[in-house]
């Protein structure tokens, strides 16, 4: 930024501040107005991203207390006066470099240091802390225009057991060189999804808001239970009598005491038995258990319960429950 655009420009006017607003308060009045000109909130508005260029700028400079003080030195010396190119010999009016040429002694502050005066250079380089006053310089020159960096998002994973992910559960994180983070897991959480903890990635470097860390969840199966979306799905096996008589059966339940259910007589394999809400319960609702029968077939048999099997067999009626089968793939 060129020193003549400190006399040229009223940044407190462009922020819309008194001269004699505290830093805080600045710096909440420049976040309200980079929130509101930012290009991503006005996208294809030029005159939006040109505001939000201007109060950035002002920001680069107001935000420091030194270089605001430095600022509203230099104003109040050059209020209402106009500063033009150094005038030949014999013109009068001296130019912005005559001007501080007056503040530090020098007869001709354009002059270079082997005519033993100082460079206009020189001098803007002593009074911001450094020789070069390049923009964006990264000693002492000014920030560029635009609001702060945003710090960038870290990733992690972690493993829960099937019950802790159902329960849901607080666990800490210990990131490489970093304090540990505990993380509230919420209940109902399943393999693969990513919980975003805001502002616990990388810190920004210039005073913008800190990174997320990206947690992804990794659910270790069951030896029992299945998930299916809300549902928790069990297999159960039953005996061929109580298939074809009916009972009244134990079922498990997830980290709780066994329900009790009926089999009604006749019941086929792989039908599903419902219990009520001892499925997976989230902020969306409430899942339910789903207990699918699974006719168990004796491996062994004894003579007599082989006989006895038989004779029931030529008991039953001459059908084949596959015949409706081959008649539809027969077409």
């Amino acid at each position: 930024m060129a020193s003549q655009d400190w006399f040229d420009k009223d940044f407190y006017k462009i922020l819309g501040v008194s001269k004699d607003i505290s830093q805080a308060d600045l710096k909440k009045t420049y976040r309200k107005l980079a929130r509101q000109y930012h290009p991503d909130s006005n996208p294809g508005d030029a005159k939006a991203e040109a505001k939000f260029k201007e109060i950035s700028e002002a920001n680069s400079v107001l935000s420091d207390p030194e270089t605001r003080k430095e600022y509203d030195q230099i104003r109040a010396m050059g209020s209402g006066a106009r500063f033009t190119a150094p005038g030949r010999p014999g013109q009068q009016g001296g130019g912005f470099e005559d001007v501080f040429g007056g503040m530090f002694g020098q007869s001709n502050a354009r002059r270079g240091s082997a005519q033993g005066g100082a460079s206009f250079e020189d001098l803007l380089g002593g009074m911001f802390g450094g020789g070069d006053t390049g923009f964006g310089s990264s000693t002492g020159g000014f920030r560029g225009a635009g609001g702060p960096t945003r710090g960038r998002d870290f990733s992690a994973t972690t493993t829960l057991d099937f019950l802790t992910a159902i329960r849901g559960e607080t666990i800490k994180l210990q990131p490489a060189g970093g304090a540990s983070i505990n993380v509230k897991v919420p209940a109902g959480v399943s393999d693969g999804q990513k919980i975003r903890l805001k502002g616990k990635g990388e810190p920004s470097p210039d005073g913008g808001a800190p990174g997320d860390l990206v947690l992804t969840v990794t659910v270790r199966t069951h030896p029992v239970f299945e998930r299916d979306g809300l549902n928790l799905r069990v297999e159960v096996p039953i005996t061929f009598v109580e298939a074809t008589l009916g009972a009244t059966i134990e079922v498990p339940t997830l980290g709780g005491e066994p329900v009790r259910l009926k089999v009604a007589p006749g019941t086929p394999s792989g039908r599903a038995l419902r219990v009520k809400g001892r499925g997976v319960t989230t902020a969306k609702g409430v899942g339910d258990l789903l207990a699918t029968v699974q006719v168990a077939v004796p491996s062994h048999l004894s003579g007599e319960a082989r006989d006895r099997l038989e004779a029931f067999a030529a008991a039953m009626p001459d059908e084949n429950p596959r015949a409706e089968l081959l008649a539809k793939a027969r077409g």
